[in-house]
């Protein structure tokens, strides 16, 4: 079984990573990730409602079985592009199926990068061939498609782990994904492929990976904008066992690709453009988790939490503002506030505390944790973004220019 940091390549996949000239700088652009063997997939896809061609394109065949892989280009999203930009997406699934010997509807798509311009399909053509060619199941492989399907992102993105079933059979899942802008996903650019050679139930998994979805990658924002190219799609080709995964082993699945989806999601704030903090946000105490996730969502988009945050300055009036115009009726006796542990705010009551040492605090940290604990129920929620910084402004001020 070929390794990679920490966790081992799933039974039957092969990847690739290439470059065709898509990106003006020359990096990586073109991934394939295939089966040798027939898939269960699932997925989820963003809810704006200019959905790019590709999303458009896998949501006809997902969730569904028979799948065999998906091909990526990056620097060019192809949403906003019309009738023509629906048939180049049906053209990069009929490319990839012909070098790869199986039906266009067994491939699925994606696409990342600038919005509005058509799929250069002479140079896709030529990075799906080459891709083609060196589909391999070596750690090389896999790391060369986790660097083709980066933006603006620094660090390639990638999540594993290993389970073990009641009757000893092992079960491998890994995800890359890509993130860094553009990010407040409804389930930025955000996309995240999960392999996986478990035996699973076509019914489970796609309601696993909702699940999962819900926790992780809809928990995570930058700048709260929702992409037209959002997806997070998982492979399954069974090849870990002959039988599907059932009882308790269906319990440590889930919750398996449960950690996979929130390790990767992490890491898209972690990597937000210019970020120099990410910030981990908890609400507790709410009457039920929409409640909290409302609160969370406001504090995270908040421009002016997230420029506090960037300068060290443990200003909490713009975090229990930020809470207070989320649009949950509460009252300001039912909250209190930490940041990084520090007690700020109490039942609706400023506390004393040293700002110079809090300050210090968030400085010399790269994690930061907002803690908004409520009086009003039971319900909680984790939600994960960055700070604002002016490096931020530069790379999306000049994004296309």
């Amino acid at each position: 079984m070929n390794q990679w940091p920490g966790f081992a390549i799933p039974r039957g996949f092969k990847a690739a990573g290439v470059a065709c000239g898509i990106k003006a700088s020359g990096n990586l652009d073109v991934a394939m990730l295939f089966s040798d063997h027939l898939c269960m997939a699932a997925g989820t896809f963003t809810l704006n409602r200019v959905a790019a061609a590709p999303v458009q394109w896998d949501r006809a065949l997902v969730p569904g079985h028979g799948l065999r892989g998906v091909v990526v280009n990056a620097g060019n999203a192809n949403a906003a592009t019309g009738n023509q930009g629906l048939q180049n997406a049906e053209k990069m699934a009929e490319m990839a199926a012909a070098k790869i010997g199986c039906s266009d509807r067994q491939v699925l798509v994606a696409s990342t990068g600038v919005i509005g311009h058509q799929l250069p399909m002479d140079k896709l053509q030529i990075g799906i061939d080459a891709a083609a060619a060196e589909l391999s199941a070596e750690v090389e492989a896999f790391q060369a498609a986790s660097r083709a399907i980066m933006t603006t992102d620094t660090v390639p993105k990638v999540a594993g782990t290993t389970l073990t079933t009641a009757t000893g059979e092992t079960v491998h899942i890994l995800g890359l994904c890509k993130g860094a802008a553009m990010i407040g996903p409804r389930m930025a650019t955000m996309l995240a492929f999960i392999l996986t050679d478990a035996k699973i139930a076509e019914d489970h998994l796609q309601q696993f990976l909702s699940e999962a979805v819900d926790d992780s990658f809809n928990c995570i924002s930058v700048e709260g904008h929702a992409s037209t190219n959002d997806t997070v799609l998982v492979l399954a080709n069974g090849q870990a066992s002959s039988a599907p995964l059932a009882g308790d082993d269906l319990v440590v699945f889930r919750q398996a690709l449960r950690d996979v989806c929130e390790e990767l999601a992490k890491m898209i704030p972690g990597d937000g453009e210019g970020a120099t903090h990410r910030i981990t946000i908890d609400v507790t105490g709410c009457l039920d988790r929409a409640e909290a996730m409302a609160i969370a969502r406001s504090v995270a988009d908040s421009p002016l939490v997230k420029t506090a945050i960037h300068g060290a300055d443990p200003n909490w009036g713009r975090i229990v503002s930020a809470a207070g115009y989320a649009g949950i009726d509460f009252q300001e006796s039912e909250m209190s506030l930490r940041l990084n542990g520090f007690p700020l705010y109490h039942k609706g009551v400023p506390l004393i505390f040293d700002a110079v040492k809090v300050s210090s605090h968030i400085r010399d940290n790269r994690e930061t944790h907002i803690e908004l604990i409520f009086t009003r129920g039971s319900s909680s929620i984790r939600f994960w973004t960055c700070d604002l910084t002016a490096e931020y402004v530069h790379l999306n001020a000049d994004y296309t220019t």
